[in-house]
């Protein structure tokens, strides 16, 4: 079975397209053109505003004009993860996908159900003749992944819809209604170099097979980041067994947990054989620790060799001083990471969580970056304060940028009571009503669209933003079931 044989086929047909669609954050250009193209070919009314967002507008069903309209709401980019031993160009190639038994998966790269599927449900809606709605428009916003640019940009007066149905959630059966704000923060710092040592060997330590997953949703699950194990590893051997380092490199987005994590430094020859004793006890210690969330976690320590057809540069074997080193290593140990605060308003849900992301300590340059999440603005100050404190005492400047605020519950949606009500006659239960501890564009798009009156929803995803990533495919026919009936109990004007 193929991801073609799939039913509703209406859905996945479309999925199966955006899957050929080249689209990592930032790079659209190619899945842009795709859907206005799709949708001249269906003749439906569609354009790309000055950002890159497109917006296509779908009249309603006749005998439904009455309706209130609907903005059906996704992302067009996705995480662009995959496991090391896969060679795949995000912006060239297609994804590739297989079915494994009643799920669907990627061939060691992120699937981009995230936010494909939310996609293809928009575009299924557009196209399928049966499906009874009034007014619809279709928002699907550029660049969500890396920074909500379209979100941010979105230009009020554009849509005229009156509800918004973001379709970018990750749980089948639960309505989200609310959703965490974010902060990026980056630190900087310049270092000195000395040359190569005599008497050392160059070694290669890796930190690699942590499950990672998405920075919000999987935050919770206590994961192991890469980039605070291999600082585990790294701090003793600097200290105690004088080891140098090169360099190290770690994460690759800010919003996905770091999976692997990489260091190169020179081990005197004396010294070899204690440090390799040092690195196992600390590999076991940590393969302990983290056996349940991550059982494929591996420390790797072994002598450095050069890749085929690597020139090695004499720049590249200096490494960080004494000093530096300490200072670095330290810092990544000492900064906030994982959750911070689980949320009293709503039992079970992350309120404050800082995401570890990105290391590099190379040529000269330190560089660190973590996205912090929080439904509460206070609590999100008051850790952004904590981690200005922790770089300004090590003497490295930290900058914060992207702030947004979360999205706050409304009591009185009136969508959200028809979505409960129309879920119960369905299914036999009600949904779950639920707030999310990652970044939705809802809050954003309330800021140039105040009256809409929102709600998010979804198939079930698991392990978004990683190579793990793969789509419940049951869960896809009960959504597209459960969206037209929505639709056409949208209320009246």
């Amino acid at each position: 079975m193929t991801i073609k044989d799939l039913q509703p086929s209406v859905v996945w047909n479309n999925f199966y397209s955006l899957t050929r669609c080249p689209r990592p954050s930032k790079h659209e250009e190619i899945v842009r053109k795709f859907l206005l193209d799709w949708a001249a070919e269906h003749k439906i009314e569609a354009f790309a505003d000055e950002t890159g967002n497109v917006i296509m507008r779908v009249p309603a069903t006749p005998g439904y004009e009455n309706l209130k309209t609907v903005v059906l709401q996704g992302h067009m980019d996705m995480v662009p993860q995959k496991n090391a031993d896969v060679e795949h160009d995000f912006v060239k190639d297609p994804i590739e996908t297989w079915v494994d038994g009643e799920w669907l998966r990627a061939k060691g790269t992120t699937l981009g159900a995230d936010n494909g599927l939310g996609v293809a449900l928009a575009m299924a809606v557009a196209e399928s003749p049966e499906v009874k709605h009034g007014p619809i428009e279709i928002l699907v916003t550029y660049d969500e992944e890396t920074g909500m640019t379209g979100a941010n940009a979105l230009k009020p007066g554009i849509l005229k819809g009156d509800i918004l149905i973001n379709l970018d959630s990750e749980t089948e059966g639960e309505l989200y209604v609310g959703c965490a704000g974010g902060l990026d923060a980056v630190a900087r710092a310049r270092y000195r170099r000395k040359k190569e040592p005599r008497a050392h060997l160059c070694y290669s330590l890796a930190v690699k097979g942590c499950q990672g997953g998405h920075s919000g949703m999987d935050i919770i699950l206590c994961r192991a980041n890469a980039n605070r194990l291999i600082a585990r590893v790294l701090l003793p051997l600097l200290e105690r067994h004088g080891v140098k380092l090169v360099d190290l490199e770690g994460g690759t987005l800010r919003n996905a947990i770091p999976r692997e994590a990489f260091a190169t430094v020179y081990v005197h020859k004396k010294k070899v054989a204690a440090v390799k004793r040092a690195v196992a006890r600390i590999a076991k210690a940590l393969k302990a620790e983290y056996a349940a969330t991550d059982p494929g976690l591996q420390v790797v320590f072994e002598p450095y060799v050069c890749a085929p057809g690597e020139v090695c540069d004499h720049e590249d074997c200096k490494y960080v001083s004494e000093e530096s080193a300490l200072r670095f290593v330290r810092c990544i140990l000492a900064c906030p990471d994982g959750v911070e605060r689980m949320s009293d308003a709503m039992p079970g849900m992350v309120e404050t969580s800082n995401n570890l992301a990105m290391v590099k300590i190379y040529r000269g340059e330190f560089f660190l970056s973590c996205l912090m999440r929080s439904s509460v603005d206070s609590a999100k100050a008051a850790l952004a304060a904590r981690m200005k404190a922790v770089f300004e005492l090590a003497g490295i400047r930290i900058a914060f940028s992207g702030g947004y605020s979360g999205w706050a519950p409304n009591a009185n949606s009136e969508i959200r009571a028809v979505m409960q009500k129309v879920y119960k006659d369905m299914f036999g239960k009600e949904p779950l009503i639920m707030a999310i501890h990652a970044g939705l564009e809802c809050g954003i798009l309330a800021g140039a669209y105040p009256h809409w009156d929102m709600v998010s929803m979804g198939p079930t995803l698991l392990s978004p933003h990683s190579p793990d990533e793969r789509a419940f495919i049951p869960s896809v026919q009960k959504v597209w079931d459960f969206l037209q009936k929505v639709l056409v109990n949208i209320p009246a004007k």
